[in-house]
């Protein structure tokens, strides 16, 4: 028998006390029961992003909420710079592009980032720009770029900041309204530890401005339409019943942990994490700031990282994820978001010790636990 764990960088295992919530029979959304839950769920996703702003709620993938994001807010033509240092930042290209806006990319290598300064320098030499779209957590390198820097950046400008929050949202600290932040696009199954199938929005006064402007098409994805049923504490559509019901156990689970402690909480496990895989002598895969939802870690020479991949699944019943695109076949990545906690870690370096060595790799089995452990019997 092999006890499964999914440990994928999303989706995320869902705790039993949602599932079991989401298990109750279906209620009806035009009712006074579903009512009571969308006021709960709206108060607590404001405080989740940490914004006076209403916090949307679509039926929709994370994809879906960053087309709502971009039809929202732009028009045909309109000048945008995209972030672009990995696999999900090319979606806001091709979402971009699709639309025909005029993209300005600025480009870094996956494991990389881009410095705000370059943003803020492009901003300047380019004129008339109207949005920055970047990712917070690039989950395809385990990369965390810097969007306070880069709100600082387009405060000042007539660009509003587009942050794809969908693996950093309750994993990694993004205050909305503190930082500048003019639109927050999340989904459900990463850090909110809930199935895909729900979208979340969030715009500032600059971005509601910047929507009134807008002239892309959209009719489901309308979020001022969408904004005006939120305001009545009605859907617009029927939305994703069952999720909503996970949703409202899940915001109920991250107050009683306390936000700031669910920041310290994925801190700590992405460094030990970290340090396991660097004691067995791998090389981590970001070159810049981690991020603390997942860890990419680079194989050694010759090593085809899909094996290891396989090595989990096939041996230890360990659902982890390889490269995208130019990483492919040369990282693994290692999710611990959402509802994860140093057993978990503790696993998944005991299973990469052992499938290393059925690899043929050299291994000093309990290193990767101990540069672990260590990390685990800090006190913070």
């Amino acid at each position: 028998m092999k006890k499964y764990q999914l440990m994928a960088p999303g989706p995320t295992p869902v705790p039993s006390e949602v599932l079991l919530a989401m298990a109750r029979p279906i209620i009806h959304h035009r009712t006074p029961e579903y009512a009571a839950l969308f006021t709960e769920v709206r108060a607590g996703l404001k405080r989740l992003v940490q914004t006076a702003q209403e916090v949307l709620p679509v039926a929709c993938s994370g994809t879906g909420a960053m087309e709502a994001a971009v039809v929202n807010t732009l028009s045909p033509g309109d000048r945008v710079i995209v972030v672009n240092a990995g696999a999900f930042a090319q979606r806001w290209l091709a979402i971009c592009r699709a639309f025909r806006l005029d993209v300005v990319e600025l480009a870094a290598p996956h494991g990389d980032t881009v410095p705000p300064a370059r943003v803020a320098e492009t901003l300047r030499a380019q004129g008339s720009v109207r949005a920055v779209l970047v990712q917070h957590s690039e989950s395809s390198t385990g990369v965390l770029h810097d969007v306070r820097g880069y709100a600082e950046a387009t405060r000042r400008t007539d660009a509003i900041l587009v942050v794809d929050a969908v693996s950093s949202l309750g994993i990694a600290d993004v205050p909305m309204d503190a930082w500048g932040v003019d639109v927050v696009v999340s989904a459900s199954q990463k850090g909110l530890m809930l199935p895909p199938g729900l979208g979340l929005l969030a715009l500032s006064d600059k971005a509601w401005a910047a929507a009134a402007r807008a002239t892309l098409p959209r009719f489901y994805l309308d979020l001022a339409e969408e904004r005006k049923y939120a305001a009545k504490n009605e859907a617009r559509f029927t939305p994703a019943v069952s999720i909503m019901v996970g949703l409202r156990e899940v915001l109920r689970m991250i107050e009683a942990e306390g936000l700031p402690n669910v920041f310290r909480r994925h801190d700590r496990l992405s460094r030990a994490t970290r340090a396991g895989a660097e004691a067995l002598g791998l090389t981590l895969f970001p070159k810049t700031t981690p991020s603390p939802a997942l860890t990419a870690v680079a194989v050694p020479a010759g090593l085809d990282a899909d094996r290891v991949v396989e090595g989990f699944a096939t041996q230890h019943a360990i659902t982890i994820d390889g490269g995208r695109g130019p990483t492919k076949g040369k990282i693994f990545r290692i999710g611990h978001m959402g509802y994860a906690t140093d057993t978990d870690v503790i696993i998944a370096l005991a299973a990469l010790e052992q499938v290393l060595a059925d690899l043929g790799q050299p291994v000093d089995f309990g290193a990767g636990l101990r540069g672990a452990q260590k990390v685990f019997a800090e006190k913070s």
